[in-house]
């Protein structure tokens, strides 16, 4: 949300620069470039904005809404990684529609998550926003809640020691980068962290079955009995959503509830009275 002053003043510092959207933003420290491109449309038809705050969110709909929150419940709950796959809102955007909708998510959302344990999405998120930083490392691990450390620890681990480690993007005396070259280049590095994701779901499985099931590290887990399906699933949901496990697993989730049902079943029925 910004003010009449706000926009005013950054598209008259964006004509004043020659209509230079990185200097512009560089120089003031917001908004996106999208914004500013609106804000100057807008300026140009009426040779004025309007007045108060704006909502830089207004253009979305009621739908876009409800499938970005649905994504944020459903991938760990991750902001950082729902805005990089579908591209939008902006952070400020998503924390509101949160809190709309899931009022019960309010302190989870605004508060830092010093003691969260962070789910692969959310490791993923991080490393995609490290490497397209055009900020700091320590401003990104601030952002995600953990130390340039961490950040780096995780890098190590989703892409590899041997992976180059990111340099922050200079955008100095540089024209604008593309747009649309640049979403495809940030496709093509959430098309990555996707593969690392669920090529680490696959080890996770194998080793968790080897360790709980007692089954060799060759099992195909796909051939495993329902029931033993159930019980890596029980195991591993706090870290993977369970609709990732069911599909990696072949498990119907009809299946699992009625295996989840059994063994309640069958502990309430050894249970002394």
């Amino acid at each position: 949300m910004y003010s009449y002053e706000e926009r005013i003043r950054a598209v008259k510092l964006y004509i004043k620069l020659g209509q230079r959207l990185n200097a512009t933003i560089r120089q003031l420290g917001y908004p996106t470039k999208n914004a500013l491109k609106g804000w100057y449309r807008e300026y140009i038809q009426s040779q004025d904005l309007r007045t108060g705050y704006v909502r830089l969110w207004q253009k979305y709909s009621t739908q876009q809404k409800q499938v970005a929150v649905e994504h944020f419940m459903e991938h760990g709950q991750c902001m950082a990684f729902t805005m990089r796959t579908l591209g939008y809102p902006s952070r400020e955007a998503l924390s509101d529609w949160i809190n709309e909708l899931h009022p019960e998510l309010r302190r989870k959302v605004v508060t830092k998550a010093a003691n969260v344990s962070h789910t692969p999405a959310h490791k993923a998120a991080a490393v995609l926003d490290f490497c397209t930083r055009q900020t700091s490392a320590t401003a990104v691990a601030k952002s995600v809640a953990v130390s340039r450390y961490t950040l780096y620890k995780w890098k190590d681990q989703l892409l590899g020691r041997e992976a180059p480690t990111p340099m922050k993007q200079k955008t100095t005396d540089t024209p604008d980068v593309d747009p649309a070259k640049l979403t495809e280049l940030q496709q093509q590095v959430v098309s990555l962290l996707r593969d690392i994701r669920r090529l680490q779901l696959e080890h996770d499985i194998l080793n968790k079955a080897n360790e709980l099931l007692k089954k060799g590290l060759g099992v195909t887990p796909q051939l495993l009995s329902n029931r033993e399906k159930t019980l890596l699933v029980d195991a591993m949901k706090n870290t993977y959503t369970l609709t990732e496990l069911l599909t990696a697993l072949d498990l119907a989730r009809s299946s699992y509830f009625y295996h989840c049902a059994r063994s309640k079943v069958r502990t309430s029925m050894q249970t002394p009275a």
